[in-house]
C-alpha cells in the first residue's frame, strides 16, 4: 500500500494458502491489486518430500483442494488457471494487466524433487 506503483507476486504452496486464504478479501475490500501463484500438488509438498526422503514413505499429507480460480471469483477477485508451462508468463501478464487481486491456479509436480534429492545423494557419494 506504501508504494502502490509496485506490482506484487506472492508465491505460496496450496496447503500455506489455505490457511491463510482469508486474506484475499482484505487485499480486494483494500484495494491492493496484488497477484498470488498458488502451486498445487493437493499436499503438504516440502513435508511429503522429506517424509519420502528420510523414511521412504509418507503419510497425512494429502488433501483435496477447492478450485482456485472459482474461490477467487467468489470473492470478487480474478481466478485463473495455469494449463501448461508454456502458459505461465502469458497468465501473469494477464494477472497485472487486470489492476485488481488475483489468484493464478498452478498445478505442480514436485515428484522433480525427489529427482533431485537422489541425484545429489549420487554425488556426494562419489565425493566421499
Amino acid at each position: 500500500m506504501l508504494y502502490p506503483e509496485r506490482k506484487v507476486l506472492a508465491v505460496t504452496g496450496d496447503g500455506g494458502f489455505m490457511m491463510n486464504c482469508q486474506e484475499i478479501e482484505t487485499a480486494v475490500r483494500m484495494n491492493v491489486p496484488i497477484v498470488v501463484l498458488v502451486m498445487r500438488d493437493d499436499s503438504y509438498g516440502l513435508i511429503k518430500w522429506k517424509q519420502d526422503d528420510r523414511f521412504g514413505d509418507h503419510c497425512f499429507v494429502d488433501f483435496t483442494n477447492p478450485d482456485f480460480a472459482k474461490m477467487a471469483e467468489s470473492m470478487h477477485a480474478v481466478g485463473l488457471r495455469v494449463d501448461k508451462t508454456e502458459d505461465l508468463k502469458d497468465v501473469l501478464e494477464q494477472a497485472f494487466a487486470s489492476g485488481k487481486v488475483c489468484i493464478i491456479d498452478c498445478p505442480v509436480d514436485y515428484a522433480e524433487n525427489t529427482k533431485l534429492t537422489e541425484h545429489l545423494k549420487q554425488m556426494i557419494a562419489e565425493l566421499e
